[in-house]
């Protein structure tokens, strides 16, 4: 029987993950806001930087809050899009987290 899932990440989740960074506007999204740090970037400064109408923004945004690689937060008249950092790594560690392990001459990994 294959174990299905890794640590903190069930399959299902990472799937929709990645089904959520299929969109080369949501995974640009994504980018961006890693790009920017911790602090995050306005809903504003995101669109200015994404180049898409607001509705559309939105509509991505909601797909990738969904999923837990963006979070949102209100302060005062400003919506803040801040990246899950330890979603991303979590995502990017299940991805990686076989590499080789069938591959009787790696040593150390890929």
């Amino acid at each position: 029987m294959t174990d299905t899932t890794l640590p903190d990440v069930p399959l299902d989740t990472a799937a929709d993950r990645l089904e959520a960074l299929g969109s080369p506007v949501r995974l640009r999204i994504v980018r961006e806001l890693v790009r920017v740090g911790e602090n995050g970037l306005p809903v504003s400064g995101l669109q200015e930087r994404v180049g898409v109408a607001p509705s559309a923004l939105s509509h991505h945004l909601r797909k990738l809050v969904a999923v837990d690689l963006v979070v949102q937060e209100r302060q005062g008249t400003t919506l803040l899009c801040r990246a899950q950092y330890d979603t991303i790594r979590s995502l990017a560690d299940f991805l990686l987290s076989e590499c080789c392990i069938e591959d009787d001459a790696a040593t150390g990994g890929c």
